[in-house]
């Protein structure tokens, strides 16, 4: 019986030999990451622990992403800690407004195919978008890997997603995501990987892939991996990313459950009533009034959801009564943005553009709280109640475009129904 992607990079980790699901194994980890909203625990465990030399601690990145800016003294003073601890043991620093740590240690080129990556957050399965092993772990666990460069992991069972044909235009990753949702459910994958493949992944850009890779901690996996192309390989190259050592499945790997799209069928979707997996079509509840439009966060704030928007707004204005925030996803792509012309476009149609980081998603920053009863749409990966600050209001989740679309409207709005929802990456952005 041949092997998985993930049987495979863990078995590399683990030695060099074959581990099957279920497999318990002690595995060395290329590079970890913590951010400030875990990095507390992680301090506290290497003074508790009296450790001087952190012998791995090069191969760490501290992320200043969710308290960005610091709200309050604590998390200011948390930001102190991290800034001397990093310059102390020699780890990565990013700093306030460089962005959130899902991009940052992919633009950083701290990670390659076929590398096992842990990170303090549930969304570290975004690294998977470059056939890395990339999953969530806590504070304390990222002391150990800077300590000793390894920890235990069960080996899980795979569910393979074929996606076969093109998403059409005016539907992306983000759109076939909820679709995966609304068929398994919230947690529906438990401590399993999702091996994406097929034509349609083949077809995504690595924006779009990145998605595919980190919604997939909304369904519980434990990683989302996808197989290394031309585009992968280009990628990485162009962020100093390490020699990359491509990892394919075994025609005969085994999969506790294969799954199949048709992405050329898809329409816009959404995800409703406070649930992620309460997901349904954009076109069966066009008219829904919204009060507020979030695009930004680890899942869709990179440069291809800025161009979405941008596309669809340039030259136009929200409607009247609705309040737009972008948040690009690193400081990178707010530079890009800027430079085609895209923060430009956003702002004259009435958007705001804030800082790269992780605030707004999580109501850290309390820059977006809707009033009772009001109606958010946003590109992030959770509508959980009460996430913005408000539990009297709702939050509906959809892709960059269809936020877009719907604050130029009003309303939840279809993008292939307004001029600028087809956008395709192949186009040269919109400059200016």
């Amino acid at each position: 019986m041949g092997s998985t992607i993930a049987e495979k990079i863990l078995g590399a980790h683990a030695g060099g030999g074959t581990v099957k699901a279920g497999d318990v194994v002690v595995a060395s980890v290329d590079f970890a990451m913590v951010h400030d909203a875990r990095a507390g625990n992680a301090l506290k465990m290497v003074e508790k622990l009296g450790v001087e030399r952190l012998s791995y601690a090069a191969r760490t990145a501290f992320v200043l992403d969710h308290y960005s800016p610091p709200p309050n003294m604590e998390a200011a003073n948390v930001h102190v800690a991290m800034r001397a601890f990093a310059d102390r043991h020699g780890a990565f620093l990013y700093d306030v407004g460089d962005g959130i740590c899902h991009q940052v240690l992919p633009e950083g080129g701290h990670l390659t195919c076929g590398d096992l990556v842990v990170g303090a957050d549930t969304h570290s399965t975004t690294y998977g978008a470059f056939n890395a092993l990339g999953t969530g772990v806590e504070g304390t666990d990222v002391s150990a890997v800077m300590m000793t460069g390894k920890l235990w992991f069960r080996v899980p069972d795979t569910i393979r997603v074929e996606v076969k044909e093109r998403l059409a235009p005016g539907v992306w990753a983000k759109d076939v995501t909820l679709t995966i949702l609304g068929r398994l459910g919230a947690e529906g994958a438990n401590y399993r990987v999702i091996e994406y493949c097929g034509s349609g992944v083949a077809a995504m850009e690595i924006d779009d892939r990145m998605t595919l890779a980190n919604h997939a901690a909304e369904l519980g996996a434990k990683a989302a991996i996808l197989e290394a192309d031309e585009k992968t390989i280009a990628w990485l190259k162009a962020h100093g990313a390490r020699a990359p050592q491509p990892v394919t499945a075994d025609r005969d790997a085994r999969y506790c459950e294969r799954i199949e799209i048709d992405a050329s069928t898809l329409p816009p979707q959404v995800a409703r009533n406070h649930r992620v997996d309460d997901v349904i079509g954009v076109p069966e509840v066009e008219g829904q009034k919204i009060d507020f439009a979030l695009i930004g966060t680890c899942t869709n704030g990179r440069l291809d959801d800025i161009r979405q928007a941008a596309a669809i707004l340039k030259g136009k204005r929200i409607a009247k009564g609705v309040r737009m925030i972008v948040t690009p996803a690193s400081r990178q792509v707010y530079l890009a943005a800027a430079r085609e012309g895209l923060v430009e476009a956003l702002t004259a149609a009435g958007a705001s553009v804030e800082a790269a980081g992780c605030g707004t998603c999580v109501n850290i920053t309390g820059h977006l709280i809707p009033g009772d009863g009001q109606v958010v749409i946003s590109s992030a990966n959770r509508n959980f109640k009460g996430r913005l600050g408000n539990p009297k209001s709702e939050i509906w989740i959809s892709s960059a475009a269809t936020v877009a679309a719907s604050a130029l409207t009003g309303r939840i709005t279809d993008p292939r129904e307004v001029a600028g929802g087809e956008w395709r990456p192949a186009a040269e952005g919109i400059a200016a």
